[in-house]
């Protein structure tokens, strides 16, 4: 099973780190495939002491997350197969004992919790993508500070920072 986990160290650097705004009014675009418009590496947030984003970086973590993506598409496609089984084979019963029953039962809620998970990563990898695709990638949906690139390297999915990702832990 590939589960894309890999170490990663963000690279510190005693150069001065120059916070951008988010929303520059289409400032710092280039385009992308297909023709939309994406930040530049270089506009992504850091936090202080840590290295511009490099385009290499960037675009490590595109194909990281849109290689996911498809990957938990396909998950939830074999997913819905082995659901319409189930459930076609939850209608008969003739002759089941409860046993036979349970156990049909415990198998397609499951396979709906396995569904629903691969439903909600895709969700959150979908989130994250637009929000490398808008610019906001790296900036903490809470309180609007950068997240961190060893945090994003690690947990592309992440849309909080470390600290607000306590606080919300801690309610």
């Amino acid at each position: 099973m590939k589960t894309g986990a890999k170490t990663v160290v963000a690279k510190k650097t005693a150069a001065k780190t120059v916070e951008k705004s988010p929303v520059a009014a289409g400032a710092g675009t280039v385009p992308a495939v297909g023709g939309t418009a994406v930040t530049s590496p270089g506009d992504l947030a850091v936090r202080p002491g840590e290295d511009p984003w490099t385009a290499e970086e960037v675009e490590e973590i595109r194909t990281g997350l849109a290689e996911e993506a498809e990957r938990l598409r396909q998950e939830l496609v074999a997913s819905e197969e082995t659901l319409s089984g189930l459930m076609r084979d939850s209608g008969g019963g003739a002759g089941d004992d409860e046993a036979d029953t349970g156990t049909k039962n415990i198998s397609r809620e499951h396979e709906l919790s396995l569904a629903a998970n691969a439903r909600e990563m895709l969700r959150q990898t979908e989130h994250a993508l637009e929000r490398l695709q808008g610019g906001t990638f790296a900036l903490c949906e809470s309180c609007a500070k950068p997240i961190g690139k060893a945090r994003l390297q690690a947990f592309p999915r992440a849309t909080l920072c470390v600290e607000c990702k306590q606080r919300q832990e801690r309610r």
